[in-house]
């Protein structure tokens, strides 16, 4: 008996080592709305034997007429539908960023919005309901759904998931890393009556939900509708009231739900590779020549055919098709991936079921059991030795598994507020540090400038004697200064060969109103403010961006040396009552906010890698001889993810009244905390107010809290900034647009602010529409994380 327990036991480590889980890219969607149905599939095109390309065409009923996409998409590798909206995603190979945009209408024959959801690491798995779509990041447990307001019970499903994402009306399920099936959301039917087993398979229906298990066979739960079929089946597809299966058999399709629902006589003998559906409507891709037939509604009655040679599903690597590749499918893919086979029952990858009695005695044998006297049967010693093997394989590939989380949670600690370049020393290292504790540690500046140096970067910027900057700014005395910085003072200096430069010296400032590790001061600190802006600002080329021309370490003495920007700084155009300001003009407000905001956009969006400001304020806009506004100020920057992917966990900083409260409150930083700072800068630039300021009581008072409402209600007019004359009939709408920009900017959830880039192309629409007739309305200005 002890024998059969560890044969069971390696029997299980060996099935969770080699079990063969799906991924739910789809490359078939459908949409409803109304009494109208669109139908959309990823075709497949390879001109002039050139690399194979996917393209997405679309198909609207009961007038069966092309729809046209626009912009018209290629490489797409996934498509979902729901009520009134398709998404498709992108994937660059062999890169690692997938982009999804969608397309929302109200009705087939007018214009489609589109917009884009999600650019970020590859998205693996992806559904959709009819108001919301979830995805997995990258083949791990990262779940991301959109619309976020929606999606509360997101919140608890984080981290559960590891494939065959299925998501219903109010449910969200899928499988687990073991192949267990979890549901999640307020449709208690579906939630509270999920089986127990192991599953390679998973999908939700408006108020059901079925899973295939590992087996082959079905089990359903939640209110649906028929009788659940008996068999083996590979696929699944469930709609509002009906649902659908492909048989493993031979491939055909059975259907059932209310009012006798069933497939249509003349599809009942075709055999089909994949099924999808959405409430009423059901389409499958035919197996031997990848047609794509739909049923379910009288719009297909006379004629199911839809569209010919679809792609039947997604492109994948080698390793991850455990069956091998589909027939016929080898020239839909780029050269090294392919569209994998639908395992077959008991595939030879799965071993058979472990014994359930004690094997019958065998002739003896050579083997032995040490220390006793019992022998084993050849069987009993393959049995193990292929249970150890697969045990083995479960736990290598746990260790690596465990291994790169590790290194990824390490190496997402270089965006603490510690030190950039230090980490913890290797185990191996450990005493030869103890034994040198007594040898100085370079500072920050020196290992900075040599990582520099090693990498070219540093070549263009000029070592300026102290000697040269102590004359130049009269000692720093207090007559030059003019501002601070995030790690100290800048003054203004006029060099030997007459150029003007702003300098900022490394100090304490005791009236810093910074939140965060600069606020606690010292050496340590100093030093890295110092080396974050002299790395950024080395490598960063925008005109948009304030240009470093040198720097100067002597003794205890940090310094960076910039150009100067002779127009100030925006904060003191708006706050210090500048005589002949040319921001008194709204089309001129609107200009240097979209400077300011195409200078944020490369941070986030070209600098390589991605760059988080973290200090986006008024007084870190700088204005140029030509009037043109230009971010500066590095200090606190850090190297970040890209819109919603924020995993960095770290202490805020940044400066008060600007500060996203979402990074303060949870500690996690995102490039959408410069989306929020920078709605602040708009704030300022519409009222005229600073982002903390005093009411009529003398009451500290948030520009957010008392301009806002106003923009809400459509009052703008009550809050702009009186000491600019009223707008014209075309800049008001300009003017309000921008408020309903600034208002979503600064929504207290990150995932509801708008990128950069779609704060830049909004700023510039505004910019145009000053001088033509308005053609803006408020709904163009919502945030891209909803449907």
């Amino acid at each position: 008996m002890a024998i059969q327990s560890v044969n069971s036991t390696l029997f299980a480590l060996l099935i969770i080592s080699i079990f063969p889980f799906t991924h739910s890219l789809s490359t078939v969607a459908i949409s409803e709305t109304g009494n109208q149905t669109l139908v959309c599939a990823i075709t497949h095109s390879a001109a002039n034997n050139q690399t194979p390309s996917s393209f997405l065409n679309c198909t609207g009923y009961p007038q069966r007429i092309q729809i046209p996409l626009n912009p018209q998409l290629n490489s797409v590798s996934g498509v979902v539908g729901g009520n009134g909206f398709i998404c498709a995603l992108t994937s660059s190979h062999p890169s690692s960023t997938s982009v999804m945009v969608c397309w929302r209408f109200s009705d087939i024959n007018s214009n489609m919005t589109y917009t884009r959801l999600y650019k970020g690491p590859i998205l693996t798995d992806l559904a959709s309901g009819n108001s919301r779509i979830c995805g997995l990041v990258n083949s791990s447990t990262s779940l991301q759904c959109w619309p976020w307001k929606d999606s509360n019970f997101t919140d608890a499903a984080a981290n559960t998931f590891s494939s065959s994402l299925a998501v219903g009306e109010n449910s969200l399920c899928g499988l687990s890393e073991f192949g267990q099936v979890r549901c999640f959301g307020s449709d208690r039917n579906v939630t509270d009556f999920v089986p127990d087993g192991r599953f390679s398979l998973v999908e939700a229906g408006f108020r059901h939900a079925c899973a295939i298990s590992t087996n082959g066979s079905l089990d359903c739960w939640g209110n649906m509708e028929g009788e659940r079929p008996q068999g083996e089946f590979t696929s699944l597809a469930l709609g509002e009231n009906r649902s659908c299966a492909i048989r493993r058999i031979n491939g055909t399709v059975i259907c059932w739900g209310e009012n006798g629902f069933d497939l249509p006589q003349l599809l009942r003998n075709e055999s089909f590779i994949s099924i999808k559906a959405k409430r009423r409507v059901f389409c499958g891709v035919e197996t031997s020549n990848f047609t794509l037939f739909c049923w379910g509604n009288e719009g297909f009655d006379s004629n199911p055919k839809v569209l010919d040679d679809v792609i039947p599903g997604p492109c994948r690597s080698r390793e991850k098709c455990a069956c091998g590749p589909l027939p016929n499918s080898g020239g839909y893919c780029d050269q090294g991936l392919m569209i994998c086979e639908n395992c077959p029952a008991h595939s030879p990858s799965l071993p058979p079921p472990p014994p359930q009695s004690p094997p019958p005695p065998a002739p003896p044998s050579s083997a032995t059991i040490s220390g006793g006297g019992k022998k084993w049967s050849s069987k009993m010693v393959a049995f193990v030795v292929v249970g150890s093997v697969g045990s083995f394989s479960f736990l290598l590939a746990l260790s690596i598994f465990l291994f790169l989380r590790y290194i990824k949670i390490r190496g997402s600690r270089i965006h603490d507020s510690g030190r950039l370049e230090e980490g913890g020393p290797p185990p191996s290292q450990s005493n030869s540090r103890q034994a040198s504790a007594s040898q100085p540690i370079p500072p920050p500046l020196l290992r900075k400038l040599s990582h520099l140096i090693s990498m070219g970067n540093g070549g263009h910027l000029e070592e300026f004697p102290l000697e040269k900057l102590l004359k130049a700014t009269e000692n720093f005395s207090e007559e030059n200064k003019i501002g601070n910085g995030s790690f100290g003072s800048v003054y203004l200096a006029t060099l030997d060969d007459g150029r003007k430069v702003a300098v900022k010296r490394a100090e304490n400032s005791s009236t810093s109103s910074y939140v965060g590790p600069t606020k606690r001061g010292g050496q340590e600190e100093k030093d890295l403010a110092f080396a974050n802006e002299l790395e950024f600002l080395s490598r960063l080329n925008h005109k948009n961006l304030v240009r470093l021309l040198g720097y100067c370490e002597d003794s205890n003495e940090l310094i960076l040396v910039y150009e100067y920007l002779e127009n100030g700084t925006l904060f003191d155009h708006l706050h210090k009552n500048l005589d002949n300001s040319p921001l008194s003009s709204w089309p001129m407000r609107i200009k240097l906010a979209l400077d300011a905001a195409r200078g944020i956009e490369y941070l986030h969006e070209y600098a390589v890698p991605h760059v988080i400001h973290r200090d986006i304020k008024s007084s870190n806009v700088l204005i140029d001889s030509t009037w043109t506004a230009r971010v500066a100020d590095f200090g606190l920057s850090l190297m970040g993810p890209h819109e919603e992917e924020g995993h960095l966990s770290l202490r805020a900083a940044g400066t008060m009244g600007y500060m996203d409260p979402e990074y303060y409150r949870l500690q996690i930083l995102t490039t959408k905390s410069d989306v929020y700072s920078f709605g602040i800068v708009l704030l300022e630039l519409l009222s005229g107010l600073r982002a903390i300021h005093k009411n009529e009581n003398g009451v500290p008072r948030n520009v957010v809290d008392y301009v806002v409402p106003y923009i809400v209600k459509d009052d703008i007019h009550r809050v702009l900034d009186t000491r600019v004359p009223p707008p014209t009939p075309f800049e008001i709408e300009a003017v309000a647009y921008v408020g309903y920009l600034a208002a979503d900017c600064v929504s207290l959830e990150g995932k509801d602010r708008p990128s950069m880039s779609e704060v830049v192309n909004s700023l510039d629409r505004a910019l145009v529409a000053c001088l033509a007739p308005p053609v803006l309305s408020r709904s163009t200005t919502a945030s891209s994380a909803s449907l």
